[in-house]
């Protein structure tokens, strides 16, 4: 599948969604980008920046959710700008989705909404690409029937997220054999190795999260063979106003992705026994 201007899919290296959780300001947004993009760059990964201008799902009303829609726009067109990539921000149920449209280069639904027909529709409309994340409470085959809803509507330019599933309260697993099952819907299969790291409400008011394992699962993800990986990464994470519990430290990332790359390219060198079992 031809993904703004590369081709993605199993048979290809893998792409990076990666970004802060929020938009917590223009400084932070433009710096994350420009270093971001400077390691992809050097190591040759098609790259994405993500980050959202409203988390509607935060645990409590008295966490940050961000600039909103239309300072957010403007930051992320600003980063498109000067920085010269592509942008990725969430979308909901309230979002004006033609207005974000207008900015974003591809956009992407919560798992939480993964089953609402309608505002999936609404957004597959737009034309643009859109990552969907599998809901916590999913069977990754479940994803068919989502995936068709988008088709139904006219755009192909899907791809298919797993960010954990619910295991008991406040904790989340990430069943590799998924990320197999979920190649079926023909869409490329992206990993987001930093939510499924995520402990939901954990702390509380807050959800808590093991970012020392994002690493391993990212690993294991890529070992199992997927087409996308997706982090949110962070200069500061203890300090980060959505998510910091299970954001990568931006200054590892270009390190971990290093090691992905290798993976990912010995993964793919003989192509997937299971296909032929």
């Amino acid at each position: 599948m031809k993904l703004l201007d590369f081709e993605v899919g199993i048979d290809q290296p893998f792409f990076l969604i990666a970004g802060p959780c929020v938009i917590e300001s223009e400084a932070l947004a433009l710096e994350t980008a420009a270093y971001l993009k400077k390691i992809t760059e050097n190591l040759g990964i098609n790259f994405i920046y993500k980050s959202s201008y409203d988390k509607a799902n935060r645990t409590s009303t008295n966490s940050f959710r961000g600039l909103g829609v239309k300072e957010g726009l403007r930051i992320l067109q600003k980063v498109k700008d000067e920085i010269g990539v592509p942008v990725l921000t969430d979308v909901h149920e309230d979002t004006p989705l033609n207005e974000v449209a207008s900015v974003v280069d591809m956009m992407q639904t919560p798992a939480f909404l993964v089953r609402q027909t309608n505002f999936i529709q609404n957004v597959c409309k737009q034309g643009l690409p859109v990552n969907i994340k599998k809901g916590q409470f999913q069977a990754p085959w479940d994803m068919q029937n989502v995936v068709d809803k988008a088709y139904e509507v006219g755009n192909k330019a899907i791809t298919v997220c797993d960010r954990g599933t619910s295991f008991g309260y406040n904790t989340l697993v990430s069943d590799m054999r998924g990320l197999a099952s979920m190649r079926s819907t023909n869409c490329p299969v992206v990993f987001d190795a930093t939510h499924s790291v995520q402990q939901p409400g954990g702390q509380g008011t807050t959800s808590g999260g093991q970012r020392e394992m994002v690493p391993v699962l990212a690993r294991a993800a890529v070992a199992a063979g997927i087409s996308g990986i997706f982090m949110e990464t962070h200069p500061d994470p203890e300090n980060a106003k959505s998510d910091g519990p299970n954001s990568m430290p931006i200054d590892k990332i270009g390190e971990l992705l290093k090691t992905l790359q290798d993976l990912d390219n010995l993964t793919k060198k003989n192509g997937f026994l299971e296909n032929r079992l």
